[in-house]
């Protein structure tokens, strides 16, 4: 098949790229990243192809959802090597803005979102992380105007809200979480995980059974307080620096106390050394 990757790097070209699909009324599937691809990514892109007439992966490392502590500077980039993989996946549009192109000089707009972006878990630990995302997010959907936009559920507080964010603005936008990818042991796919020692890529995926213990427990009747702290002595004594470890409503978001709550959503957040490790499971 022929070599059909456009590269994009600023709005009106953008625009332009993807006038041939609207005018030929055919769907546009956005996979927002920041790139560093991996097979996680991929499963984003392949089901944005079975959607989507046009898939447009945007690659942007976004400075707004870092703080002056984290890893903005270093996070992992390898643009060269996501092109590849992108052309491979026969993606039509890359969409790699630069800063300047998505913060010009006298930006003065940013979101602050509420309701699943304010409950205690990576906001309790990340407070600017949220605005920033949903900031990026809504230039995103505004610049690409896609039908649908995928997102990983390994994110999930993210993927909550972002999806809110979209109903609230009313964009016209299906928003997708799809299932996370995982290695072989269990350990979420993700970026971050380059910056694991061999010693620590042993016991990282500790966090996901865990979670899976515990899902099973918590299906089998025994009392989610008790669950969760047995849980999280278990995260302690693998050598991880727990953040947390909490069962919630998989929608909102909200505590719960009992499966009578409603649909549950297992999620943890822990340090393995420099690395900050994510993971949730529903049960």
């Amino acid at each position: 098949m022929a070599n059909r990757l456009k590269i994009v790097r600023t709005v009106p070209s953008l625009r332009r790229a993807l006038e041939p699909y609207r005018r030929g009324r055919g769907r546009v599937a956005l996979v927002p990243t920041m790139g560093a691809l991996h097979r996680g990514h991929m499963a984003l892109v392949r089901e944005a192809r079975r959607r989507a007439k046009c898939v447009v992966v945007s690659v942007f490392v976004n400075p707004t959802q870092f703080a002056p502590h984290e890893d903005f500077t270093s996070y992992p980039r390898s643009f060269a090597t996501d092109l590849k993989v992108l052309r491979e996946a026969q993606v039509d549009v890359v969409w790699a803005p630069s800063v300047e192109a998505m913060y010009p000089n006298g930006f003065a707009t940013r979101l602050v979102p509420e309701g699943p972006a304010k409950v205690g878990l990576e906001d309790e630990f990340r407070p600017h992380f949220f605005g920033g995302v949903a900031t990026v997010v809504a230039k995103l959907f505004t610049q690409v105007s896609p039908d649908f936009a995928l997102f990983g559920q390994k994110d999930y507080q993210q993927l909550r809200v972002v999806t809110q964010m979209a109903k609230d603005l009313d964009l016209p936008v299906k928003v997708i979480g799809v299932p996370t990818v995982r290695e072989s042991d269990g350990l979420a796919l993700s970026s971050r995980n380059a910056y694991l020692s061999a010693g620590e890529r042993a016991v990282a995926p500790m966090l996901y059974r865990v979670l899976k213990g515990c899902a099973v427990r918590i299906k089998n009747g025994e009392k989610l307080d008790h669950v969760l702290n047995v849980g999280r002595i278990e995260i302690d004594v693998a050598g991880f620096v727990l953040d947390y470890l909490e069962a919630r409503h998989a929608v909102t978001l909200a505590p719960v106390s009992s499966p009578k709550d409603g649909p549950i959503r297992l999620l943890v957040a822990a340090r393995l050394g420099k690395t900050r490790l994510i993971d949730n499971v529903a049960v």
